[in-house]
This record gives structure tokens, C-alpha cells and sequence, in this order.
């Protein structure tokens, strides 16, 4: 096999293991990508939970319930309350943050 040949063998399988070797490292900033968070949301949460509440009941300890128990709690009281999609958002990350 000439060289020039060999060369062209050579420089072809480089490019081929360089292509396969950067798909995967290409792929991984998307994968270790955190989901946004917003931290003001349980400080606009305790206001909406303090403001809305107590028009009917009294303040419950966000202990009272686990997490879970919480999201079930602000399905139904979203509607019965006429809150917002973002002040039950709100609301349940407070909650769910200090229990």
C-alpha cells in the first residue's frame, strides 16, 4: 500500500473514532443540565399561604402533612380558593419546604 494511500486509511479512521468518541461528550452537558429553580418561589409561597388561608380556616403547621399530602391538600384547594396556577406552585414549595 503506497503511503499516500496509508495516509488516507490513516486520517479516515481518526475522523471516524473522533466522531463516535464526541457524540457521548456532546450529549452529556444536556443530561447534567439542573432543573431551574426559582428561589423566591417559597418567599412568594409563605405571602400567598398567609394571604389566602386564613380567609377560611386556620394556619396549619406545614408539618402537618407530608409532601406528598400537600400536593393532594393544593389540588383541591386551588379551586376552592380561586388561586392561580403560580400562587399554588408557590404555596406548595413553601410547604413542602418547611415540613
Amino acid at each position: 500500500m503506497s503511503t499516500s494511500k496509508q495516509r488516507a486509511v490513516l486520517t479516515s479512521l481518526v475522523a471516524a473514532i473522533a466522531a463516535v468518541v464526541s457524540v457521548p461528550v456532546a450529549a452529556a452537558p444536556e443530561q447534567q443540565q439542573q432543573p431551574k429553580t426559582d428561589p423566591m418561589a417559597s418567599v412568594r409561597g409563605a405571602k400567598a399561604w398567609s394571604d389566602n388561608c386564613m380567609r377560611c380556616h386556620n394556619m396549619r403547621d406545614p408539618k402537618d402533612y407530608r409532601d406528598d399530602q400537600w400536593a393532594t391538600v393544593m389540588q383541591h384547594m386551588r379551586l376552592r380558593a380561586g388561586l392561580t396556577g403560580q400562587e399554588t406552585r408557590d404555596i406548595l414549595k413553601f410547604l413542602q419546604g418547611s415540613n
